[in-house]
């Protein structure tokens, strides 16, 4: 009989008994195990460890569908990061430049169970040897109905259930942490431009400091800060503008020279910038567990949280919505919540209601460990590149790109890891001999201001929580509770009159927020 000390993943010390607790709490499916596990994202990538973990959950009763093995990320080996800087970047193309991989599977041993190379693709597409089971079956009515289960849908659920009000369906089309939630570097910054942003990330902080005691999770916060380098002098005349905004909303932020940044960061190359902006209580979080967390919080409060559950329609009467079709059913309600992220914007014309939120694919990695060094995360002005230090000693990562077309695009290019290379190495240049384990990609959900859509649109009762750009995740915890407050009887915050989808009516608005990361 296997034992509970039996390791299946040796890369991250994932014992059997961690993937029976999984199955347990309700996680059949490979993607949704290694969320919350963590299996398979060590250097190997899942390829000593995937098929034992299959085969631990056919024998625990998962389907064929649900031990669909998942992409393993490139590269397929470690790369230096000064060989990817040797690369040119105009050269290399913005499609996806790594095609998606799915390993064959070795047939389960002395248990009866046939995992092969001909299982359907995960995420609920072709189940045609079993299927993804849904996390809580469909009711025939709800009155709150919150499309999404990323972080926002899911802290609003959480602080609405913690109102009294309990009678709340989560849908997720595929599994937990498959959209941005659980995509991102896990930043938590108060250093923005306006007053109202400043105050939701401060509320913010506050919550996640607090969410280890109320939720029961560890979310690995570590406040080691944040550091804006300024490259140019333009850079150095926004900080300047910006450093006493923050000063008057009460944040630590305060102007540094070169030399008092690589005090903080030996490791920066000084002549690569001119200033910085730091302030020492910005954070860096875990996103994974953080998503579990509000999950198993709000339904153990009575929300019913749905995943491998599209949504497919919306049946309307007058000006509000009146039930919400999926592709196991229909659920009548009084509210609908669009909190899709990259996807409100579909999830919206579904209904009819048109927003104007682009999509854009955001690519991030992280390299092997090294012993701590970086201190706070580490962002440059102007090219967008980020970067922090887990407390395990990786290096994870980040850059946007200016030529990124609009779409939901998920895959992984080449392009990415010499832009980010060039830039990393060149700002510190000890990162230089670093490997490359893995790469990944989630989307930015961006507005043409770079302000959220929050409030009703189209109808009285469809409420939006979209266009939070890359700063989503950082922002829910406030905006979950904010909106909890205004629909249980509450006063409306003034980001629920302020960012409401008629404002852009008149044409684009002037961009406030210029860091969207």
């Amino acid at each position: 009989m296997p034992t509970g000390k039996t390791i299946l993943c040796a890369c991250e010390d994932v014992t059997r008994s961690e993937v029976q607790r999984a199955f347990q709490a309700g996680h059949r499916d490979l993607e949704s195990v290694k969320r919350y596990t963590g299996f398979g994202t060590g250097p190997c990538q899942g390829k000593s460890c995937l098929a034992l973990v299959a085969q631990e959950l056919v024998r625990l009763g998962a389907t064929p569908a649900e031990v669909a093995p998942f992409t393993i990320r490139p590269p397929s080996d470690p790369v230096a990061l000064s060989e990817l800087a040797a690369l040119e970047p105009s050269a290399l193309p913005l499609e996806l430049e790594i095609p998606e991989r799915r390993p064959t599977l070795l047939p389960g041993e002395g248990d009866g169970a046939e995992v092969g190379n001909s299982l359907p693709p995960p995420g609920g597409e072709g189940q045609a040897r079993g299927e993804l089971r849904p996390s809580a079956p469909l009711p025939a009515r709800a009155d709150v109905v919150i499309v999404g289960g990323g972080i926002m849908g899911l802290s609003l659920a959480y602080q609405l259930a913690r109102r009294g009000i309990t009678d709340v369906v989560v849908l997720e089309r595929r599994y937990l942490n498959a959209g941005a939630s659980g995509r991102n570097g896990g930043g938590v910054r108060t250093q923005w431009t306006t007053p109202t942003m400043i105050r939701l990330a401060r509320r913010s902080l506050t919550l996640c400091r607090r969410f280890a005691i109320e939720l029961g999770v560890n979310v690995w916060m570590r406040r080691g800060g944040y550091l804006f380098l300024a490259p140019g002098p333009e850079h150095v005349r926004w900080l300047e503008r910006t450093i006493p905004v923050h000063e008057a909303n009460g944040l630590r932020t305060r102007l540094v020279t070169r030399d008092e940044a690589c005090q903080l960061v030996p490791q920066l190359d000084p002549g690569q910038f001119l200033a910085a902006s730091w302030n020492p209580d910005d954070a860096v979080v875990f996103p994974w567990p953080f998503l579990w967390g509000y999950a198993a919080r709000a339904a153990a409060l009575g929300v019913r949280v749905a995943t491998f559950t599209g949504v497919t329609g919306f049946e309307r009467q007058g000006a509000r919505l009146t039930a919400v079709v999926t592709d196991r059913g229909r659920i009548a309600c009084q509210t609908v919540v669009n909190a899709t992220g990259a996807w409100s914007k579909q999830v919206a014309a579904l209904a009819g209601v048109a927003l104007p939120n682009r999509p854009t694919r955001h690519e991030i990695l992280v390299t092997e460990a090294m012993k701590p060094w970086l201190g706070p995360l580490v962002s440059v002005l102007g090219n967008g590149l980020y970067f922090s230090q887990s407390q395990r000693g990786e290096l994870v990562g980040g850059m946007g790109d200016p030529d990124e077309p609009e779409g939901i695009e998920l895959g992984t290019s080449l392009r990415f890891l010499a832009r980010f290379a060039r830039a990393i190495t060149a700002c510190a240049p000890a990162t230089g001999h670093l490997r490359v384990v893995r790469q990944w990609a989630g989307c930015y959900d961006v507005t043409p201001d770079n302000n959220p859509i929050l409030g009703a649109a189209g109808f009285d009762n469809f409420l939006q929580m979209s266009g939070f750009v890359g700063h989503g995740f950082m922002m829910a915890p406030a905006v979950g509770e904010l909106m909890a407050d205004w629909m249980a009887g509450g006063p409306p915050d003034e980001i629920f009159t302020r960012f409401t989808v008629d404002r852009f009516a008149g044409g684009a608005l002037p961009r406030e927020e210029f860091i969207i990361g």
